[in-house]
Parts: structure tokens; C-alpha cells; sequence
């Protein structure tokens, strides 16, 4: 048993501030003397991304070759923690096999708006789901005694300036939405990490904010690890080290050891503050480290781990449509493919998440091992939008000599990168002109759909059947040829609502956020909360998928802790059903929701089988955070209780009376009317100051164009000094052409919104935070001035450099 306060009177003060920042890009300091352990980080959250080479935050050099399994997106609409926890079990055995104690994810961040490019990333618009499959992961990748790292904590939901955007939300749309799937995991799977956002929530640094460290994680969910900022993402690393941030990532050369150290000092943060961060980063080290050493395996266990990631592809494909049964297709009937992403498919994201896969699957080169009679292939579109009329001829003509046409098609890889916001949800449009071509010449289509998020389809009527196989991973090829010739049954639920047009998004006109303020200005009301309580019409609902039987349900039971009911497989093929439970209040005091998804279970059955399925009431059921008392309460009175298919699709009905407390409004409803109709897309200053309680921050730039060293690059287009409008239209241009490419440039997408903070935090102790404030007098207009500073602070931090070592 290690006596860690024992281990820690061992150390100097420097020693005790080292630790808490990086050795490199990955791995955490040592102290030699003490023999001390490290522990290796990489990225995750759909595979292991461990660079053995330069190491960098965006995926840009080689990593080590690792399973790439389907992203969140995806794995979240097999609605089943089975499939969670068996992903993050294979993760966490080749984390293992490569050395890696800490994996970064999973991804948490709820999808407040279609539009975020890192959408493919995260589970869910719905905190339940959300926290249900990603505490499901947590408690795979731990069970081999490393760690996961929920992120990004907390109310990240843009790329545009993530660095230094603030998202100003309410204390009770920050409770019930942005951080109840964090409590879920928390509390069910205990992970031993977790990171913060690059973000201001209300005006405080994620990693700085100790309201979210230590009064709700630490104290109120009884978090127990240790907590580590996303890459580049420290902004004052003594007040986050304060408020109960642990590590800082990735290195700064000593430079950010020095500003603790000092700080320490100077009676600005106290030693035993200090030491027990120090001790609480220990304990996981201590932990983790024994279970890393004594791993001997260095092989992937390549085949068994493909098979995984095609089943849970499998698992999570959505039938959106299936006209006439149209599928599955039968062995002998004569199909045509179409489309570029037969060939070259979209199976993950952009960014900071790209797995180096062990094997990738395409469809054309697995056809043989599927019973299909393939009359031909044609690529028929360029991927990036370009016209090309013979591809579109050859499509038409080999359209006409199938019964059945599967065409291929999809958002293209600049569609959804990290760093970058979508700017609208439509596929080119050179995919949907030719399918509506191929339609004219063969009416038997089955779109197969690649994306993801939520995209327009307002092509859907040209399709007899739609098969959305979000973004597979390096199975997803098979796992849809498995569901298109019957193998599998599809049983994949959409996890986000697919809305008819992005203007009718209930964020629609607060997304991106205005200069500084992301103003989160529909409240509670994203996703489904919002269509239904505004009663606005969409293309697929939250929760809705078919599939090749169908279900009965029936003897709806409700009791205080529990409802349950019997579902019958009344088709004649076997398959699994994802029933849901919503709850909505009756006559409720308070705005809220007309109902929310509080459990669901996904059931397999054989043809004609039927099973009672029980969903537990949890304590999450029936409460809602009251702002006024500043506490979680339960209002008495009766309940709607909803199982449905999907939230649009509900199947039984009951009524619970639940004991608790009179909610007594602590709002003035007149101020806030938009948040009783739920009519959110037009809110005034007005009525967000008053669902804020208070006025709404100031968010805009500084007119007279000083910068600070907060402030993104991108804003150098108003700076003072000719030079740095130079380098933002150099960086512009850069940024555009990539754009037009199709091709994400990840380097310059980061630049772009990066503040000049960060220069000094991923630059590896070149450029300090001393040297970094002094760019920003240059861009000021201080030329001569901030280069004199800067020089002098490159042979200050040389000369301390030095002296510490």
C-alpha cells in the first residue's frame, strides 16, 4: 500500500508542480529519483490512435494500426450498452497491446444542433441515451484496468472558436441537458478520467471552472480521478490547478511548472492545493500502471476484433424506409450498384479521432462473400460535387438492366471534420440529381446512406427503400451487405431526430454563436424536446427505425419503480426491438417538455415470441432542476407514462401519481413565454435575460480592434497591424482552399480557431505564455515593442529552462 502523502514530502516543490503537465504530446512526467511511473494517453473514442512517431493532437502522422470500430453516432442507434461495452472492451485489449493506460472518450457532447462537424463523435441529442451508451464503453475499456476519459466537460458544441467561445446557458438547461449524461457516467461506470472543454461556460474557463470540478463532479457525483485538459485547451494553468483540474496537455517546456511553482510562492495558490492534486493523479497512475506492466501480449487480436466492429455496425444500421419490401434483396434478383462510396467508403470522421484500421472493408471487394447477383458497378458522381457526364450516362444505363439499384451515397469527408462547422445539411448535389435520374429509369432504388449526422432528404421519395448506416467503421461495408441480403435484421433506432429542412432546427438562429457568445438561447428544447412540444413536423423522429418483422405490444403494468409490458414478434422473422419509455408531466407548474425518454430496452425475439420487458423508474425519472432553489426537486402529481417505437410512435399509455414537492414557479412566466409554448426559434434579449436570471454578457469583439491573448487567429482580419491581416487572409485562403479540395485541412482548421494562447500551449515550451502575450502587442500595432518583449522572453525561458534542469 503506497502512503502517497509520504511519497509527496519526498518531493521539492518544482517536482510536485512538474507533474502536472506533460512529459511530451502523450505521456505524463516522471521523477526519476523517486522512480515515479508514467502513463501513456492517446486518442480515442472508436479506436486507438497511438503515435509512435512525431506525436500530434490531429491525426496527422502515422499511428500505429489499431480496429477501427463504428463512431458514437453510429454505435448510439443500436440503442444497447452490450454493443457499447463490447466496443470498449476490443479498444481497451489494443490499448493494452500498444502501451496506452488513458483512452480519450468517449465523446459526450449532446448534439444541440445538427450543424457541429464533430457530431459523429458524440451519441445523442438526448442526455439519457448519451449517458446510458457511453457509460456502457466506460465500463469496457476499464474493465481492463485502464482508463477512459469522458469528454469533453462540458457544453462544447461548436468548432467555430471552440477555443474562446463562450456558451452562455442557463443554470437548468445546463443541468437537465449538458450534464446529465456526465452524472450518468460518473455515477454508473466511474471512470478514472475525465477531460474538459477548450470552452468559457458562463464566462469561466472549462478547466477553470470550479462549480464544474469540484462542486458537481467532485462532490456532488463523487468523481474520484483525475481530471485532464483537452490539448492546448489550459488557459491559466494555476487557476485550473485551483479549481480542480489535474493534468495539463501537452507539454509546455516547464513553463507552465514554473507559473505553479511560483504561484506557490507567492501565497497565490496553496501548497496543499498542490499536493492534492499531486495525489489524486497518483492514485490513478498507481493504479493503471501495474495492470500496463504486466500485459505481455503485443498482438491485436485483428479477426475477433473485426468481427466485433461489424457486429455492432450491423447492429446499428436504421431502416428508414422500405417500400413494397424491397429488401431484403433476394439472391436471385439482379442488382446494379451505384455510387463512390461503394468504393471508397465513409467509415469515420476527420480529426483528432482517425484510427490507422487493421483492415478496411469496401463493398465492392466483399460482394463474393454475399448472395447477390450483381449485374454491374458504376461510380456515378464525383465525391466531391463535380458534374461528369459519363459516369452519369454509364449510371443511367446500368440502371436500366437491375431490378433493384443500391445507390451509395453521403456527406463527403469535409463535411464532418473536427474543426470546422457544416454551414447547411445537404449532400452535393451532383448525388442527388443523378439519383433522381436513375429514379426516372429504374423506380426500385434502396438509398444506402453515409453520413454522420443529420442530413436533408428531401430526395427520399425517389427511393423505395433507405437503409443509414451512419459511419460503420472498417466493417460497415459487410455489416450492410449483411442487412441488404437479409442475414441481419435491421434493428437500428435513430438516436437524433433527421429534421425536414435545417431552418426548422430549434438552434437554427443561435448556431454558430456570435463572436465571443455561443447564446444558448432554446433552453431545454433541442431535439425532440422541441419538435414536439412546438409541434413541428420532421423527416424521421428521435427512436425511429423499421425493420423486416414487426412488433406487438401489450399488458401495459406501471408501478412505482418499475412499468413493463409484453412485446410479440408478430412477423415471421426472427429480430430485436428498441422499446422506449418517455414520461411526461400532466399539469405541470413549470415549462417543460411534453415528454422525455427515461429508459428503453432493446429485446430480441424470435418469429412469434413474446417476453414481459421490464424498464426500471431511476431516480433520473421524474425530476427537474429547480433553478430558484438551486437543487434537484420532483414535483408531485400525476404522470404521463409513454412506450412508444419511437418518440412519435408511442404504443401504450399510462398514468403514474408520483409523491414530491409543490413546484412553485420561481420565474415570471410572462417574461418567459416562449419557454411555456416551447416556440424558441425567435427569442428576445428580454425573455433569454430572464431564463438566464440575470443580464445577458456582452459577447461581442472589441470594436477598436485590440486583441487579447484569448482571441482566436481567425479575428486577426480587424487587427491593427498590417502583417497579421496578412497572415489571417494567407490562413483564409488556406483554410477555403481545402475546403473546395473536399479535403480537410486539419493543421489550418486548427490554427484558424486557435487563440494566441494557445500558440504558447502546443508548441511544446518553444513559445511561452511571456512570449505569447507579446504577439498580441505586435498584432496590436506595438510592432518593435512586442518583438523587443518577444526575444527577451525567448531568453528568459531559455535561462530558466536551464536553471531547472
Amino acid at each position: 500500500m503506497i502512503d502517497y502523502k509520504e511519497l509527496i514530502n519526498k518531493m521539492t516543490l518544482e517536482e510536485k508542480a512538474s507533474l502536472l503537465s506533460g512529459k511530451d504530446m502523450w505521456e505524463t512526467k516522471t521523477i526519476e529519483r523517486l522512480n515515479l511511473p508514467t502513463i501513456i494517453m492517446s486518442d480515442g473514442p472508436h479506436g486507438v490512435r497511438r503515435q509512435v512517431g512525431a506525436g500530434d493532437h490531429l491525426g496527422l502522422n502515422a499511428s500505429l494500426p489499431a480496429t477501427c470500430f463504428p463512431t458514437a453516432a453510429t454505435v448510439a442507434n443500436s440503442w444497447d450498452p452490450e454493443i457499447g461495452e463490447l466496443v470498449g472492451s476490443c479498444i481497451g485489449e489494443e490499448a493494452l497491446v500498444q502501451g496506452v493506460g488513458v483512452i480519450l472518450g468517449p465523446g459526450m457532447n449532446i448534439k444541440r444542433s445538427p450543424l457541429c462537424g464533430r457530431n459523429f463523435e458524440y451519441y445523442s441529442e438526448d442526455p439519457y441515451l448519451c449517458g446510458k451508451m457511453a457509460a456502457a464503453e466506460v465500463r469496457g475499456l476499464q474493465s481492463k484496468g485502464i482508463s477512459a476519459c469522458p469528454k469533453h466537460y462540458a457544453v462544447n458544441s461548436q468548432e467555430l472558436r471552440r477555443m474562446s467561445s463562450d456558451s452562455i446557458v442557463d443554470e437548468r438547461t445546463l443541468r437537465e441537458i449538458y450534464l446529465t449524461a456526465f452524472e450518468i457516467v460518473v455515477k454508473e461506470a466511474r471512470p478514472k478520467s475525465m477531460m474538459t472543454s477548450y470552452n468559457r461556460i458562463n464566462g469561466v474557463y472549462a478547466s477553470e471552472n470550479e462549480k464544474l470540478l469540484q462542486e458537481i463532479l467532485r462532490d456532488e457525483w463523487g468523481f474520484e480521478g483525475f481530471v485532464v485538459t483537452d490539448w492546448g485547451g489550459s488557459n491559466d494553468h494555476v487557476e485550473s490547478v485551483k479549481a480542480g483540474n489535474h493534468l495539463e496537455m501537452p507539454t509546455t517546456g516547464g513553463d507552465s511548472d514554473r507559473e505553479l511553482a511560483e504561484a506557490v510562492r507567492k501565497g497565490i495558490l496553496k501548497e496543499e492545493i498542490l499536493d492534492r492534486r499531486v495525489e489524486e493523479l497518483l492514485k490513478v497512475i498507481y493504479e493503471i500502471h501495474p495492470v500496463m506492466k504486466a500485459h505481455k501480449s503485443k498482438d491485436i487480436q485483428i479477426e475477433e476484433h473485426h468481427n466485433a466492429a461489424r457486429r455492432a455496425a450491423a447492429e446499428s444500421i436504421v431502416l428508414l424506409k422500405n417500400e413494397e419490401n424491397l429488401l431484403p434483396v433476394s439472391k436471385d434478383t439482379k442488382v446494379a450498384i451505384i455510387g463512390d462510396f461503394a468504393k471508397t467508403p465513409r467509415y469515420q470522421g476527420a480529426g483528432s479521432s482517425i484510427v490507422n484500421c487493421t483492415k478496411l472493408e469496401n463493398t465492392i471487394d466483399v460482394l463474393k462473400d454475399y448472395e447477390l447477383t450483381v449485374v454491374g458497378v458504376e461510380r456515378g458522381y464525383a465525391r466531391g460535387g463535380r458534374e461528369d457526364a459519363d459516369m452519369r450516362r454509364a449510371a443511367l444505363e446500368l440502371a436500366k438492366k437491375a431490378q433493384v439499384v443500391l445507390f451509395y451515397l453521403g456527406l463527403d469527408e469535409i463535411s464532418e471534420t473536427e474543426g470546422l462547422d457544416r454551414t447547411h445539411m445537404r449532400i452535393p448535389e451532383s448525388q442527388v440529381s443523378l439519383l433522381a435520374e436513375v429514379a426516372k429509369v429504374n423506380p426500385n432504388i434502396a438509398a444506402v446512406i453515409s453520413a454522420g449526422s443529420a442530413i436533408e432528404m428531401p430526395w427520399m421519395d425517389k427511393c423505395k427503400a433507405a437503409l443509414h448506416g451512419y459511419l460503420g467503421g472498417q466493417a460497415g461495408a459487410g455489416a450492410m451487405l449483411q442487412v441488404i441480403t437479409g442475414q441481419v435484421c435491421p434493428s437500428g433506432k435513430l438516436a437524433e431526430t433527421i429534421p425536414l429542412r435545417c431552418e426548422d432546427t430549434p438552434a437554427y438562429h443561435y448556431f454558430p454563436g456570435k463572436e465571443y457568445s455561443a447564446e444558448y438561447r432554446e433552453g431545454l428544447y433541442i431535439g425532440y424536446r422541441y419538435y414536439d412540444k412546438a409541434e413541428v413536423s420532421v423527416q424521421f423522429p428521435f427512436g425511429y427505425g423499421l425493420s423486416y418483422t414487426s412488433f406487438a405490444y401489450s399488458e401495459l403494468g406501471v408501478a412505482e419503480k418499475e412499468v413493463s409490458f409484453i412485446l410479440t414478434n408478430t412477423g415471421d422473422t426472427d429480430g430485436a426491438e428498441v422499446a422506449q419509455l418517455y414520461i411526461g408531466a400532466k399539469n405541470s407548474e413549470i415549462y417543460r417538455p411534453v415528454k422525455e425518454l427515461k429508459g428503453f430496452s432493446k429485446v430480441f425475439l424470435k418469429a412469434g415470441e413474446s417476453k414481459r420487458v421490464v424498464i426500471p423508474l431511476d431516480d433520473k425519472a421524474f425530476r427537474y432542476f429547480n433553478t430558484g432553489n438551486n437543487r434537484w426537486e420532483v414535483e408531485e402529481g400525476e404522470y404521463h407514462i409513454f412506450i412508444g417505437a419511437s418518440s412519435a410512435d408511442i404504443r401504450l399509455r399510462g398514468s403514474l401519481h408520483i409523491l414530491g414537492e409543490a413546484a412553485k414557479c420561481w420565474y415570471d412566466k410572462e417574461a418567459m413565454i416562449p419557454y411555456e409554448s416551447g416556440r424558441i426559434q425567435a427569442v428576445s434579449d428580454r425573455e433569454f435575460a430572464a431564463l438566464l436570471g440575470h443580464d445577458i454578457p456582452d459577447g461581442r469583439w472589441n470594436e477598436d480592434g485590440i486583441l487579447d491573448v484569448n482571441d482566436a487567429l481567425c479575428q486577426m482580419y480587424y487587427a491593427r497591424n498590417g502583417l497579421a491581416r496578412l497572415a489571417y487572409k494567407v490562413l483564409t485562403g488556406l483554410k477555403e482552399r481545402s475546403e473546395k479540395k473536399g479535403i480537410p485541412n486539419l493543421n489550418v482548421l486548427f490554427i484558424y480557431n486557435m487563440p494566441f494562447r494557445g500558440i504558447a500551449k502546443m508548441t511544446n515550451g518553444i513559445i511561452t505564455m511571456e512570449m505569447a502575450r507579446q504577439l498580441v502587442r505586435m498584432v496590436n500595432g506595438h510592432f518593435f515593442a512586442g518583438f523587443k518583449g518577444f526575444v527577451g522572453g525567448f531568453f528568459r525561458s531559455r535561462g530558466a529552462q536551464r536553471n531547472t534542469k
